[in-house]
């Protein structure tokens, strides 16, 4: 069977006869390699590179792109090599081949992380060449279009990686031939018995529906032809069936309510005319107020262009009406693909390829900001939600931003070093808070200091994967400082207590001993001190081993206790069951990985967990401690109405905030009230006691311990 015929009639319609010969050859090539093997459907491997690239020939792909798309998969599949390729194709497609290959499996700890890495791996082939994407996608179209043979466990897994990675990158490239496809494929595949339902909702509504969409048409083409409006088609519109799904989720509406508008699209000769053809239709039927969006002026972040107006039509049905050019109307369809074929040969860039080489920097940029592949890809899937705010800057140029986006996240689209130096901002020349979402057509200003740095609190609501990369890698960075810091404390502190320095420690024990635990330097160790995954004490007995072998072993001496400020950062947390605060006792135990866990002396927690003393170190707090710290105390008092109000009054008197509250009802006429409050030490917490024990609705208070 000539399984290369229907490809090589598309070919013929927009390619010479020397490329589609270089086509062939490529079919040739693919055709020996996967001589024998079958797909899980029973047919025969070749028809799904054949498949594939059939599919990018329909969108006018060039000859490179479909050569590299009947060889996908032949690198790994078959036993021609690398070599082999650019011998025969040439480095351009190899290239491409490469990018596009199935990776190397890599262990990896679980399916997620392997997914992940896989992905970012595209991404860089991505930002070589965007066509790799593109045989990608249309790899995954027509593996989504045959998935009905898998089992299904596994269509599952594919079907969710579809809709959650690969429709969103379509929709991202402006291809929207192939997003709706896939998201339509992914939902028949997710949820047959909805994707069902919906099918049979949409086909009977289509022929109750058909004599009102009807007499729009014919009202809309008589307003054109009266006015002579040049336009090449009307027609109404079809939403895709996972559209409609995921609009009823979102606005827990019914099936009948979100087909309750009629869509229709205009094509017209050029720009001029959309506008013509938009006065037209607003003279037909009453426009419906702020629901006319001109993404001609301002296109979408994937180069998508159109005029969008919603109208009262006959009968007050709502009516959605698209108005664009037959090349805005391609570049909608077809996106980064749009218009290939002329790019190779260096006569036009659309709008789309612009905007996606711009994106696919963006995420290169990501990349490098970000520690591993799940926290690339869950920044990547941030970015990849179509729906934009435009806001300007001071200047009055455009920047385009995610839905629900902030000032912190316009502050980063500006450049990294302006997000991690912002400290306020203006909207409309008002001082606005950090947190609050950007609106289309705001002017934002952002204020920034030197030495100011990001807060670890934005991650609460920033929405761009730009932004919450560089604020995790400067947590990132800071927590690896003041782990190295505490390090050195810890070190210094062991040393003391073996009576001996670190500066007498010769070099080459040192490094003996860097060598032994495979450390790079003296700061890596540190940095493996502080955050508890090498004990300090361990490591100071193995340095002074030099001075001890020379027959001199000084006596140990012991050391005050490690002090504590507040100030320390990340390395050191304060245990939730016993809520150490200063003026208390305490004693801290070394967490691997995080640090130093400060206890209560008298815990019951840390009671349990003394067999190691390797494990504790002795701590104070210091003279000049900061901060405020947590703690928890409970109040019996009468059952009345104000109680808590006057309980509250009584803390913020006392200059104390209050983090949380819980009621515990004793019975019908007391309540044990729980107060989660911040005070600077024990002065502070019997000052606010005092003011809680003046009022007489109290019968009872104490500070909450553990086992409480």
């Amino acid at each position: 069977m000539n399984y290369f015929k229907e490809l090589h009639e598309e070919l013929k319609r927009y390619l010479e006869p020397a490329q589609i010969e270089k086509c062939h050859q490529a079919f040739l090539v693919a055709e020996k390699g996967h001589q024998g093997q079958m797909r899980r459907s029973g047919e025969p491997y070749i028809t799904h590179p054949v498949a594939a690239a059939l599919i990018l020939a329909c969108m006018r792909l060039d000859y490179q792109t479909i050569m590299a798309t009947l060889l996908h998969d032949i690198v790994e599949d078959t036993c021609i090599n690398q070599e082999e390729l650019i011998q025969q194709f040439g480095e351009e497609v190899t290239t491409l081949v490469e990018g596009v290959t199935k990776l190397t499996k890599i262990k990896f700890e679980s399916r997620a992380e392997a997914q992940a890495e896989n992905f970012r791996k595209m991404v860089l082939a991505m930002v070589k060449d965007i066509r790799v994407i593109i045989v990608k996608l249309a790899d995954r179209l027509h593996n989504m279009k045959t998935l009905g043979v898998m089992p299904y466990a596994k269509k599952r897994r594919i079907a969710i990686e579809t809709l959650e990675i690969y429709a969103p990158i379509a929709n991202r490239l402006g291809m929207h031939f192939i997003y709706t496809s896939l998201e339509d494929l992914g939902f028949k595949a997710l949820y047959p018995m909805r994707y069902q339902a919906i099918k049979s909702a949409v086909e009977k509504s289509h022929g109750n529906r058909r004599e009102l969409t009807q007499k729009i048409e014919h009202d809309l083409q008589k307003a054109l032809n009266e006015l002579k409006i040049p336009y090449e088609h009307l027609a109404g519109r079809q939403k895709h069936l996972y559209g409609i799904y995921r609009k009823m989720k979102q606005k827990k509406a019914s099936f009948a309510e979100i087909m309750d508008v009629f869509a229709f699209r205009v094509i017209t000769e050029d720009i001029d005319s959309c506008y013509r053809v938009m006065g037209a239709l607003h003279r037909t039927y009453k426009p419906v107020p702020q629901r006319f969006k001109d993404y001609i002026g301002i296109p979408k972040v994937n180069g998508y262009q159109s005029l969008h107006t919603t109208l009262f039509g006959p009968y007050g049905v709502p009516l959605e009406v698209q108005i664009r050019t037959r090349e805005m109307d391609r570049v909608a369809e077809n996106g980064v693909a749009a218009h290939w074929i002329y790019k190779s040969a260096g006569l036009e860039v659309n709008e789309a390829q612009l905007r996606a080489r711009e994106w696919v920097k963006r995420l290169l940029d990501l990349q490098s900001s970000t520690g591993n592949s799940l926290e690339f890809i869950e920044n990547v899937k941030i970015d990849m939600f179509p729906d934009e705010v435009y806001v300007f800057t001071p200047k009055g140029h455009i920047m385009e931003l995610p839905k629900g986006a902030t000032p912190v996240d316009f502050a980063y689209i500006v450049h990294s070093g302006v997000g991690n130096s912002c400290v306020a901002a203006k909207v409309n020349r008002r001082l606005v808070p950090l947190s609050i979402p950007l609106t289309n057509g705001q002017t934002v200003e952002i204020i920034t200091a030197p030495g100011a740095h990001p807060n670890p609190a934005w991650l609460n609501f920033v929405v761009t994967g730009k932004a919450r990369s560089n604020i995790r890698a400067f947590l990132k960075s800071q927590h690896h400082a003041e782990s190295i810091t505490m390090g050195h404390r810890l070190l210094e502190q062991a040393f003391v207590e073996l009576a001996s320095e670190y500066a007498k420690i010769p070099p080459e024990s040192l490094q003996a001993l860097l060598h032994d635990l495979s450390y790079r330097s003296f700061d890596d160790l540190a940095y493996a001190i502080g955050i508890g995954n090498q004990m300090p004490m361990v490591i100071a007995k193995r340095l002074v081993v030099a001075q001890e072998s020379g027959g001199v072993i000084e006596k140990a001496v012991k050391s005050g206790p490690l002090s504590i400020k507040g100030t320390e950062g990340m390395v050191v947390h304060f245990a939730e069951c016993c809520q150490p605060i200063p003026g208390d006792n305490i004693v801290g135990r070394f967490q691997q990985g995080r640090g130093i866990l400060v206890h209560a002396s008298d815990c019951p927690a840390i009671k349990k967990t003394r067999g190691n003393p390797e494990q504790f170190i002795s701590l104070r707090w210091d003279d000049d401690v900061q901060g405020e710290f947590w703690v928890d105390i409970t109040v019996d008092v009468a059952n009345q109405r104000g109680v808590l109000a006057a309980l509250a009054t009584a803390i913020a008197d006392a200059e104390s905030n209050i983090g949380n509250i819980n009621v515990d009802p004793r019975d019908g006429r007391h309540n044990a009230v729980t107060f989660s409050i911040s005070v600077t030490d024990r002065t502070h917490l019997a000052r606010v006691m005092r003011r809680l024990r003046s009022n007489k609705v109290v019968m009872r208070l104490y500070r909450k311990k553990q086992g409480d």
